[in-house]
């Protein structure tokens, strides 16, 4: 699946995005230089928003993907499709910010089949074209391209992960979640949420990030303090927007869900 963002009227405003680092710097440079860049960190961090505001910042189209098992070399690059009266070339999206010079997000990267990944190699180094073997095209990258992928480390590695050919093609940006005052601002920012309550959402993600040792997989993201913020704005009573919203996508263990709403508990009293 692959979702294009333009720079035009509609894409005007800033997408709002607040740096911890120099990663903003070091992406600009990147993008300047045509270098390949990856970013790594949980779900839920602010990768896709960084790369949606540097986009911005850059006045670049943005073609986005979400990696998968299934996705195949010819869902990047392109099919031919049967007509009426005969068939029809249709480029990828790969393809599509190759030659438009766009940046091109493959999130998720390593959910991606290896023989996928392998067609990224010759955008990724010197001579930044992608052969179309279909076609017999060689299309080099237009000015302004940039390819982005990231993954996140702490997620089922074991199972998948980069080859290091792969990974050394690739300027990598760590990203991690944000330092509590900034992610309170964040949450207030995306959800019109008073900043108190923000800052006990926060409060509350510290509480459950610690459970990572006790079995939980995925620790709460800023992205689910954002979405029972948004419920809470709405009417929902917080703590219960915490349970819908935070806890119960989370986990389905029951120890570990009563953990987790003691701990709701505690934070709203």
């Amino acid at each position: 699946m692959a979702s294009t963002h333009g720079t035009g009227a509609a894409a005007a405003a800033a997408p709002f995005y607040l740096p911890t680092g120099d990663e903003i710097e070091v992406f600009e440079q990147c993008h300047a230089q045509g270098l390949a860049v990856m970013l790594k960190g949980p779900t839920g961090c602010g990768k896709t928003r960084f790369v949606e505001h540097m986009a911005w910042r850059l006045k670049r189209p943005l073609i986005t993907v979400s990696c998968h098992d299934d996705l195949s070399a010819s869902d990047l690059i392109g099919r031919f499709l049967i007509k009426n009266d005969g068939t029809q070339w249709q480029d990828g999206p790969l393809t599509r910010a190759v030659r438009e010079g766009a940046l091109c997000y493959l999130d998720e990267v390593v959910e991606a089949r290896q023989d996928t990944v392998v067609v990224l190699h010759p955008l990724t180094d010197h001579r930044r074209e992608l052969p179309v073997d279909k076609t017999g095209e060689l299309v080099r990258a237009a000015p302004g391209f940039c390819l982005v992928v990231s993954y996140n480390p702490g997620y089922q590695r074991m199972l998948k992960d980069l080859k290091p050919s792969t990974r050394q093609r690739f300027v990598a940006l760590d990203f991690d979640f944000p330092a509590p005052e900034v992610e309170a601002r964040i949450v207030a920012q995306e959800s019109g949420i008073a900043e108190p309550d923000a800052r006990a959402l926060v409060q509350l993600a510290a509480r459950l990030r610690a459970l990572h040792d006790r079995g939980l997989a995925e620790v709460p993201s800023t992205r689910l303090l954002v979405a029972a913020a948004q419920l809470a704005v709405r009417g929902v009573e917080l703590r219960r927007a915490c349970q819908h919203a935070i806890v119960a996508p989370l986990s389905d263990e029951a120890s570990l869900v009563a953990a987790m709403r003691d701990l709701v508990d505690a934070t709203f009293v």
